[in-house]
């Protein structure tokens, strides 16, 4: 038998038996479209951390009070024996490697206007916040005035979905707002930022930060924000701060974390979850390759005396495992095409339905996965196969 019979042979064996093909084929087709979705949420959860994080820039670094290393959130866990002060704030900005610094501090307030009220996230920062989140060109007002930090005026800034709340369509500027019944004037609304690590930065009122620590009753921040210069490198950047605060503190006692560790620490987790959620998809293939298994084996007993016949005619044992084994890699391969139109039509009906899932084709793993398919087609092919090239041909014959 010449390499085109063999080929034209198997391939008519799976198409002669559409529906046992089909059936084959979909254990390892579930297990590409598995590896497609979900590695897919896994891309663009990572794609989506990565974008709210560079968002507002990259020269951004954030310093917290205690030793402890974190994912240096900005509004991380309160307390240490020294907290960060308005004199560690003023400190940070004498740095010639420093450009702008910004204390901030959170939580949970009730926000009125004249006849709405609401419980969101209260934020006090400095007049220089707005240059943090990259809103200094695009507010509706102004931000926080340059006041002296200590003693600053009671105004507020609003976000966009707080606005809407209070005040609907209305203009707020020069409107009086009360946070937990402390009077604030509206000078800003921020433009719309959406969510930054589970918390929604429209929908909080920033106020300055003395006031905030007031009315909270506490003793420095939870967070200061340092955007370093163009010029410098973050590793430079952080040199210098730590140099200053040890100084100052008589200690190491404040964690400073620079975009890129958080970066690198999300890429670690996201990795991991990729490849998790993968090997599930991984589980799916080997179902699917058991299958397979199964089918040749089965296929190998119900045309014992066939391949009698090829075996009488001169057909070798290799070309007879040829045969069989070819036949394996075609349900294989049936499987993942399968699979790959399902997992790409999941993905658009999924976006079409949820425009904002956070979802992206994590190519590398489709391609693992096809790979991998094709594999397990060869493995669960080669024993049947072997078993057919292995039978005595004239034993073959007298099974009719």
């Amino acid at each position: 038998m010449k390499l085109k019979d063999i080929i034209l042979f198997s391939s008519y064996s799976v198409i002669s038996q559409k529906m046992r093909s089909f059936l084959t084929s979909l254990g390892i087709a579930v297990g590409v479209v598995c590896v497609i979705f979900l590695t897919g949420l896994g891309q663009g959860l990572q794609d989506y951390i990565v974008s709210q994080f560079t968002q507002f820039g990259t020269n951004i670094i954030g310093i917290s009070p205690g030793k402890e290393q974190t994912m240096g959130l900005p509004l991380g866990v309160f307390g240490t024996v020294r907290p960060l002060s308005f004199e560690d704030a003023e400190a940070l900005e004498r740095l010639p490697v420093v450009e702008t610094v910004v204390p901030v501090s959170g939580g949970g307030g009730e926000i009125e206007s004249a006849d709405r009220m609401r419980r969101s996230m209260v934020i006090g920062t400095g007049s220089d916040y707005d240059i943090i989140v990259g809103a200094e060109n695009t507010m509706f007002g102004e931000y926080l005035p340059d006041d002296n930090p200590k003693t600053p005026r009671a105004y507020a800034v609003l976000g966009p979905k707080l606005k809407e709340e209070l005040f609907g369509t209305n203009n707020p500027l020069g409107l009086t707002v009360r946070v937990n019944s402390v009077r604030f004037r509206v000078v800003g609304v921020l433009p719309a930022k959406g969510d930054f690590l589970g918390m929604d930065l429209d929908d909080a009122i920033y106020i300055p930060i003395a006031k905030f620590n007031s009315m909270f009753n506490r003793d420095g921040f939870q967070e200061i924000d340092v955007i370093h210069k163009d010029g410098v490198t973050a590793d430079e950047a952080v040199a210098s701060i730590k140099r200053l605060l040890i100084s100052r503190h008589g200690g190491d006692d404040t964690t400073i974390t620079t975009q890129a560790d958080m970066l690198e620490t999300l890429g670690d987790i996201m990795k991991w979850l990729k490849f998790t959620v993968a090997a599930f998809g991984g589980i799916s293939l080997l179902v699917g390759g058991v299958g397979i298994f199964t089918i040749m084996t089965v296929a190998v007993n119900e045309r014992t005396s066939e391949i009698g016949v090829l075996r009488a005619l001169g057909a070798s044992r290799k070309r007879i495992q040829d045969v069989f084994l070819l036949e394996s890699i075609f349900l294989a391969i049936l499987g993942a095409l399968l699979g790959l139109s399902i997992g790409f039509l999941a993905i658009n009906i999924a976006l079409a339905i949820y425009p904002d899932m956070p979802i992206a084709v994590a190519w590398e793993y489709i391609v693992y996965a096809v790979i991998i398919s094709l594999f397990i087609g060869l493995v669960a092919g080669y024993l049947p196969a072997r078993a057919a090239a292995q039978l005595d041909p004239i034993e073959a014959l007298r099974t009719d």
